[in-house]
């Protein structure tokens, strides 16, 4: 799943949002001089992501792209599945988009001791594309693939994955709806499990 996903699924909670958001900037262990319930949102960023790569309809989703799209299917599916949540987001949050985006965003900016580098450099992009509010436009997921795609040191087909998702739309559409209720169920039990106060 990609930020709006883990924003949304660490609930209410401050610090897990925090952690979710930088779950994909943390490699290894957290460092110990951040809060606990911080690096418990790392650890349910981490527990989401391995969830969400082992569900069924997930590999089912996958299953839908042929060669040589297969092989980066899971990095595309993060994007397309944060489309899916951000055109219904009134689906499944009470709080408005913007509202969300906008409360995400000010998140970063009060934490900004606890943000490294590479997340301060992704603070500044989700500013000025309005992110992650924006990942309701396709267009915006074509070019945060195109993104992706110049990061990665290997030829890869991400840049040229929007026409292929757009195509898919209707049934990555329905594997999201199936799953992405069981994927909220998962994340509140794991909190449950694991966040003390």
């Amino acid at each position: 799943m990609n930020h709006l996903a883990h924003l949304l699924l660490a609930g209410d909670d401050e610090a897990l949002r925090l952690g979710g958001l930088l779950g994909d900037f943390v490699h290894g262990a957290p460092d110990p001089a951040l809060p606990p319930r911080v690096a418990l949102g790392i650890r349910l960023h981490r527990a989401i992501d391995t969830h969400t790569d082992r569900h069924p309809e997930v590999a089912a989703a996958r299953a839908r792209f042929a060669p040589p799209y297969r092989r980066y299917a899971g990095i595309a599916l993060d994007l397309w599945f944060d489309h899916c949540l951000a055109r219904d987001f009134v689906h499944w949050s009470a709080v408005p988009l913007a509202t969300f985006s906008d409360t995400a965003r000010a998140l970063l900016w009060r934490h900004d001791a606890y943000l490294p580098p590479a997340l301060r450099r992704f603070r500044a992009y989700m500013d000025a594309h309005d992110l992650p509010a924006a990942y309701a436009r396709s267009e915006e997921i074509g070019r945060t693939l195109e993104g992706v795609s110049a990061r990665l040191r290997r030829d890869n087909p991400l840049g040229s994955m929007l026409p292929l998702l757009v195509a898919l739309d209707a049934p990555l559409r329905a594997h999201f709806e199936a799953f992405f209720p069981q994927l909220r169920e998962f994340a509140q039990a794991w909190i449950g499990a694991n966040a003390r106060d």
